[in-house]
């Protein structure tokens, strides 16, 4: 069983940056890919960016030139630096973990909110 423990989240002017962290522990296995998802209320969740154990990296439309996911292999962490932020990047953001199993793995959230 893999934990994911997020941290960095917090209520940011528009324009703003946070740096948002996600540690996995619980495993010796390797994890393949981790991932920021997020939630807005009354959305479904959906990916913001994710990053393989290759080098790899995906990002929804609208973030990529402002958000960067980098990912340190060796202690099992992912951060997602998040700059310019916007009103509508306010959302409960989710770390993900995938095994090279397939087995799929979610923290419990960090709030983002964007306002003046």
């Amino acid at each position: 069983q893999v934990q994911l423990v997020e941290s960095g989240g917090g209520l940011v002017q528009p324009g703003g940056s946070l740096r948002l962290s996600c540690a996995a522990s619980g495993t010796d296995l390797p994890i393949f890919r981790m991932g920021w998802y997020r939630q807005a209320p009354g959305k479904q969740r959906g990916l913001v960016a994710a990053r393989t154990s290759d080098g790899s990296t995906s990002y929804v439309v609208g973030v990529e030139g402002r958000f960067t996911i980098s990912r340190e292999n060796a202690k099992n962490t992912v951060f997602l630096q998040m700059n310019n932020l916007k009103p509508e990047d306010t959302a409960v953001y989710y770390c993900n973990a995938e095994l090279y199993n397939g087995m799929i793995f979610w923290g419990k959230g960090t709030l983002v909110t964007v306002s003046s």
